[in-house]
């Protein structure tokens, strides 16, 4: 009875090369979207802190028509990544996320008007073209 002897072989110095340029490749493509994905969750609070307010001011502008004085007595409080934030006498809600809690300073603008009776709200980055991409889809115009 013969014994067949067989080399077992490992991978090639040039196969482990090419795998690890692989996860290299994979790594610098994917490092980036997900450091934009961590900051936009967390840009949700922001957009949940503005977005409470929408019912006082709707509710103010369905009771008389009109936008003035919607804002009228509305604080927005900081806390959790909320850093400070505004409401005018108009309606208009802007909160800020600083970039300690954040990882860059974005800041949420939700302005109302009346359109035939109908209240709309338009969301932006307030003016900062720079973290516009953090924004929700319905900010991103």
């Amino acid at each position: 009875m013969a014994i067949v002897k067989t080399l077992s072989r490992g991978f090639t110095l040039i196969e482990l090369m090419i795998v690890v340029a692989i996860i290299g490749i994979l790594a610098a493509v994917a490092l980036p979207a997900y450091n934009t994905y961590t900051i936009r969750a967390k840009v949700s609070e922001l957009m949940l802190t503005a977005s409470s307010f929408r019912v006082g001011i709707a509710e103010k502008s369905q009771s008389d028509g009109t936008m003035s004085s919607a804002g009228m007595g509305l604080t927005v409080a900081s806390g959790g990544r909320v850093s400070g934030g505004s409401i005018s006498d108009t309606g208009t809600v802007a909160v800020y996320g600083s970039a300690v809690s954040i990882g860059t300073d974005v800041t949420v603008v939700l302005t109302p008007s009346l359109n035939g009776g109908r209240l709309v709200w338009a969301c932006t980055s307030g003016g900062n073209t720079t973290t516009w991409k953090y924004l929700p889809a319905e900010c991103r115009h």
